[in-house]
């Protein structure tokens, strides 16, 4: 390529092909390495649009042993585009520590946008869309999982979720017991795919709706905001969550504990020492 010595930070299609788009294809025409997450599902994206490029594994737990070859290749004047099996690399997908590895060795990094299945589900989930967290993969043991939702049940924005089908009905109850059943959200399933479905609810209909259906296919679940009367009774460290958040967003640290002090009623000065203190 002509630039070289760069990572491009690639995102690929999450079910239709036909989103690929054609500066991405061109990356990957045009890079010297392909590191994959899983170097069999990016061969097949590779195969239909005719690309061959040596790849790299690239993948959890693994990064910082991958990272490092990677790294080396960068250093000598390489480019390396950087994929993951479906969607933007980085976003609960390998990648945030090679991206911070380049910034540290002074290699450049690129994006090269794509399609991402939080952001599309929010869009046509009929829920509010003007402030939104995503939150991932809920942690899998049962404390940790019950201390995040504890954490968020009173926020009063959309939250948006990553589940399996397998783990998808007792996420629900989860959700169901910390924020109650008449919490709306949406279960939006295959993105992209042929069998694309939004299934729309409350937590306590889509439950029952699952006693009788198997979940197939992977999940988006995004989940309407506490109502205001919830809200009012956030604490400090909820209103801090909150502050980070928006600095997740790209808020600067003293917008952000403004608006979150603007939202909880807490002392903006409180909200920042607490996020300092982390």
């Amino acid at each position: 390529m002509n630039d070289t010595g760069k990572l491009y930070v690639v995102g690929t299609p999450i079910g239709n092909l036909s989103d690929f788009s054609p500066r991405g294809i061109e990356t990957l025409e045009k890079v010297d390495y392909i590191a994959a997450e899983d170097t069999r599902v990016t061969l097949r994206l590779m195969t239909h649009f005719g690309i061959k490029k040596p790849m790299l594994s690239y993948y959890k737990p693994h990064e910082a042993e991958k990272s490092a070859k990677i790294l080396a290749l960068l250093a000598e004047g390489n480019s390396v585009a950087l994929v993951s099996d479906a969607g933007m690399p980085c976003i609960s997908d390998p990648g945030v520590y090679l991206v911070q590895k380049c910034y540290e060795q002074g290699t450049p990094v690129e994006v090269i946008p794509s399609c991402n299945a939080a952001i599309a589900a929010v869009a046509i989930s009929g829920i509010d869309t003007m402030r939104f967290a995503f939150e991932g993969f809920l942690p899998v043991p049962k404390k940790e999982r019950a201390a995040r939702l504890d954490e968020i049940k009173n926020l009063p924005h959309t939250l948006i979720f990553y589940e399996a089908p397998h783990k998808l009905i007792k996420t629900l109850e989860d959700m169901k017991t910390s924020f109650g059943g008449d919490r709306y959200c949406a279960l939006c399933r295959e993105l992209t795919k042929l069998h694309e479905e939004v299934i729309r609810g409350t937590l306590d209909e889509l439950c029952g709706y699952y006693e009788t259906t198997e979940p197939r296919g992977e999940y988006v679940i995004v989940v309407a905001g506490a109502e205001k009367t919830a809200a009012e009774e956030l604490t400090i460290e909820q209103a801090a969550e909150l502050a980070r958040q928006l600095v997740l967003g790209g808020e600067k640290m003293s917008e952000a504990c403004k608006k979150a002090a603007k939202e909880t009623g807490f002392p903006k000065q409180e909200i920042y020492k607490l996020l300092l203190d982390e």
